[in-house]
């Protein structure tokens, strides 16, 4: 007899309690923002520059435990990394750190955006996205796109909360878009949901400028959020 294959039940996360976070790119907003959310969850985590007394300065702002690093280190010490640097220093973060990454689940959060009196608009990347980018330099990491429209506004604003928003989670690899949905889930508020491929990163990085828009029309911080999914 063949055997069938066991589905997976979809909202079966994995326990990512215990999981150390790297930030790449926490000076930034973004990445400063992931980090204090990450960190008031019970998360030990890590920003990295590639100045580590920037990094730690900006790391005793955030507060809540978080450290500041290098790069490198920041990378070597976590289980999940999560890349929130500028487009244009993307790929050469990346190629100097693929030895400190490898083994790591990369998050890559990278909208490559540009910007003119019309607005934001989306940049063509050769690989199709950035995701796609940090996946064919990091071929020895499991590489995940997620957390590309949450304000950073609302993430640094301790009075918020709760993030009313969901996360869209691409990748490759079943168990690596597991824990970073489950990972998502833990800042309240927020839902990580399974969104494709990574091969389908490029117009979800693209979406972002749109919600741009969005904010500039209606002075909004405006995120996502799936109808008809179950928590």
């Amino acid at each position: 007899m063949t055997q069938q294959p066991v589905t997976r039940d979809p909202h079966d996360l994995p326990d990512v309690s215990d999981v150390r976070v790297g930030v790449l790119g926490g000076t930034g907003e973004q990445g400063r923002g992931l980090a204090l959310r990450l960190a008031i969850a019970g998360h030990a985590v890590t920003i990295g520059s590639r100045d580590a007394e920037r990094a730690a300065g900006i790391a005793a702002e955030v507060g809540h435990g978080v450290r500041g690093v290098d790069n490198a280190e920041c990378a070597r010490d976590a289980d999940v990394v999560i890349v929130a640097v500028p487009w244009s220093g993307h790929a050469d973060l990346l190629r100097a750190l693929s030895a400190d990454l490898a083994g790591k689940i990369v998050v890559d959060c990278v909208n490559p955006l540009g910007f003119d009196k019309a607005g934001a608009y989306a940049l063509p990347v050769d690989e199709g996205s950035a995701a796609q980018q940090a996946a064919a330099i990091l071929s020895d990491s499991r590489v995940v796109a997620a957390f590309h429209h949450v304000s950073a506004v609302l993430l640094l604003d301790e009075s918020v909360a709760t993030l009313d928003t969901d996360v869209l989670v691409l990748g490759d690899d079943r168990d690596a878009t597991d824990m970073v949905q489950a990972l998502a889930g833990r800042i309240p508020g927020m839902r990580g949901i399974y969104g494709g491929r990574l091969r389908n990163a490029g117009q979800v990085e693209a979406m972002t400028a749109n919600l741009i828009a969005i904010n500039r029309r209606y002075k909004a911080h405006a995120g996502l959020r799936v109808t008809d999914v179950e928590s």
